[in-house]
């Protein structure tokens, strides 16, 4: 009765026999040449048990594998579970042949198994006594709901840790889905650079980077919620739960940022002034609606890989551009090398996070860079874009460019790399957990310049 099913039998011009199991076999009547062929999402190992016995019975027996490689792979993942987890969710309709084969897979494995369609149908109190699950899904289920049971499932691992351990674990959500952590990145990142190019005023523009920073990704994290809808379920309610707390202190750091560089000079006010407005214009439509439908491109966040390089040239802008300009006694050739720096780490970490959310991305008809080139080429992509840092980092002190605390940053690089390595071996799944460990290496980056510098004195 499944439509699949019924549709292959409406086409067959000669009779068709539905069977389902080994012993059906021996049910069939006599039949000259048969061919058999498969539900695209049956149980591999039932039809190969399916395809001996008819092999057994009819000796001019035609075999076709019509069985989707996506099927093939989530039986053999489910199978793999078994010693490994203390329970399975499955997610998928509860309608779904294909679904269900998962439950009945890990289920004969022996695995207590839970098939949800929604986060709402999780066994809880059964899940919480558990300490490792293993999750995997139907060949439909929508991205955005694997990832939402997901994070109700890590919801659900609070219940049994300390008070203590669950605060942190809900500060540090809030900080990741607030941006308050990547605009402390930026804080770092911008006082190392200010010390590393020679620049003055280190702490004033590492504050003007922080509120900068801050206002522009709350900013267009509303402008821009399409695609965490799909790819982020838990940032998308996260938004939607304070967006009014997320407004009023986005306003007020971009007010604060204002008045902070108004206060350093009539240059750096002007400067920030035109980069708030770049950064607000970026996903607002700039096309009339008469000419919308004669242009592909109608704001600036539609242009292929735009997403990715706006965001690296916003943070090498508040980073070394207003200083630059402010501080006319900066060595210019350390203002360079700083700059190529600080644009090519902001710049893998918005690849990165472009790799994250490529699901929900495409979705929304965001041409990101992974979306572009493909994910396997953004990788790629991504560890040349490492390389080049290193050689920045490596060559600028062996120039007497920057100072040599500039070498201290390597470290930071490597756990950058170990994090992309982490998410290209499955090791960390994108989320909250590999969300912060990116965001931490560029926390990292002010320490270490101040580390480096204190033991080199």
């Amino acid at each position: 009765n499944h439509a699949e099913v019924i549709g292959l039998m409406g086409y067959s011009e000669t009779p068709a026999h539905v069977i389902q199991h080994e012993a059906d076999v021996s049910l069939l009547p006599e039949l000259h040449k048969p061919f058999v062929v498969a539900q695209t999402t049956q149980d591999e190992n039932n039809f190969k048990q399916v395809i001996k016995a008819l092999e057994g019975r009819f000796s001019d027996l035609r075999v076709f594998d019509t069985i989707c490689d996506a099927t093939h792979e989530r039986q053999q993942e489910v199978r793999t579970f078994k010693d490994h987890v203390d329970g399975v969710v499955v997610v998928g309709g509860y309608h779904s042949g294909n679904t269900q084969r998962l439950v009945q897979i890990s289920e004969g494995e022996g695995i207590p198994t839970f098939h949800v369609e929604t986060e709402k149908d999780l066994d809880k109190k059964a899940l919480s006594q558990m300490n490792t699950v293993g999750l995997t899904a139907g060949a439909s289920t929508p991205h955005w709901m694997i990832k939402t049971v997901i994070g109700e499932i890590e919801q659900i691992r609070g219940w049994r840790e300390l008070g203590l351990i669950r605060g942190a674990r809900q500060a540090l959500r809030f900080l990741v889905l607030s941006n308050l952590i990547s605009a402390a990145g930026a804080f770092s990142l911008a006082y190392g650079a200010a010390v590393l190019s020679g620049a003055g005023h280190t702490l004033i523009f590492s504050v003007l980077a922080f509120f900068y920073i801050y206002a522009m990704h709350v900013f267009n994290r509303f402008l821009d919620k399409g695609a965490s809808t799909y790819d982020d379920p838990d940032r998308a309610a996260f938004l939607r739960q304070h967006r009014k707390l997320l407004v009023l202190t986005g306003v007020t750091s971009i007010v604060a940022a204002l008045v902070l560089a108004y206060t350093i000079g009539a240059i750096t006010f002007l400067l920030l002034l035109g980069l708030s407005a770049l950064g607000v214009i970026y996903s607002i439509p700039l096309v009339p609606k008469a000419l919308k439908r004669k242009s592909r491109y109608t704001r600036i966040k539609d242009i292929p890989g735009s997403r990715s390089l706006s965001e690296a040239l916003a943070w090498t802008a508040i980073i070394i551009l207003l200083p630059a300009f402010e501080n006319g006694g900066m060595k210019w050739q350390a203002a360079i090398a700083t700059a190529l720096m600080v644009f090519w780490l902001s710049y893998a970490r918005a690849i990165l996070f472009s790799l994250f959310r490529v699901q929900g991305d495409l979705m929304v008809g965001t041409e990101t860079l992974p979306i572009s080139l493909g994910k396997q080429r953004t990788m790629h992509f991504l560890k040349i874009v490492l390389v080049i840092v290193a050689l920045v980092l490596l060559l600028s002190p062996l120039l007497n460019i920057t100072a040599p605390a500039t070498y201290f940053l390597l470290f930071p690089l490597f756990t950058l790399s170990i994090c992309l390595l982490a998410y290209e071996k499955g090791w960390l799944y994108p989320g909250l957990m590999l969300e912060s460990l990116v965001e931490g290496n560029f926390l990292m980056t002010g320490m270490v310049v101040y580390i480096g510098q204190t033991l080199l004195h």
